[in-house]
């Protein structure tokens, strides 16, 4: 596993995280017309959303608090390479929305914090399953500076979709286990 080059990485990412600005920019400035196109478990005409809640955030300080996450656990991730980067980001997209979808409680879930968490449970079980110092390291870091994530996998009232967070990390560490092949 070699890393994409550093600039390759920086664009992708800086990319992604300038399409959620401008996604909550028209949101924000069109009434949030834009989080009808959210994930709406077992409805049918919200299938869509299983791949579009993670570009779309209930409010700018939604966004914010995802964006720094999101930014660092996609650096960490292509530290694995360019293009398990993009499988293993597609499957966690498809693999926690479809859960959502079908398990999920009856409420508009947007947000990229259910791809924050599938990230973060790559990251711990790719690491582990890799058997390489480097990917190691990353998760022995990411368990230290984001463990505290996992209290948000807990069931807590107001408007937190801690079904996309917990259905999130298992997604991430289900293809962790898929992608990355065990290595002595």
């Amino acid at each position: 596993m070699t890393a994409a080059p550093f600039r390759y990485q920086l664009r992708v990412i800086s990319t992604w995280l300038l399409v959620l600005v401008v996604v909550e920019f028209i949101n924000l400035v069109s009434g949030r017309s834009l989080t009808a196109f959210g994930l709406v478990p077992r409805h049918t005409d919200h299938l869509a959303g299983i791949v579009l809640a993670p570009f779309l955030h209930g409010s700018p300080w939604h966004l914010a608090a995802n964006l720094l996450p999101l930014a660092i656990m996609q650096l960490l991730l292509f530290q694995y390479g360019r293009r398990l980067f993009w499988q293993a980001s597609a499957m966690i997209i498809v693999l926690s929305g479809l859960t959502v979808w079908l398990l999920g409680r009856d409420a508009i879930h947007v947000g990229a914090s259910g791809l924050v968490y599938g990230y973060f449970g790559f990251l711990l079980v790719g690491g582990v399953r890799s058997g390489q110092l480097r990917q190691m390291a990353i998760a022995v870091l990411v368990a230290v500076v984001y463990g505290g994530l996992l209290y948000g996998v807990v069931p807590r009232g107001g408007q937190i979709s801690w079904e996309y967070h917990l259905f999130g990390l298992l997604a991430g560490a289900i293809v962790a286990i898929i992608l990355v092949g065990k290595r002595r």
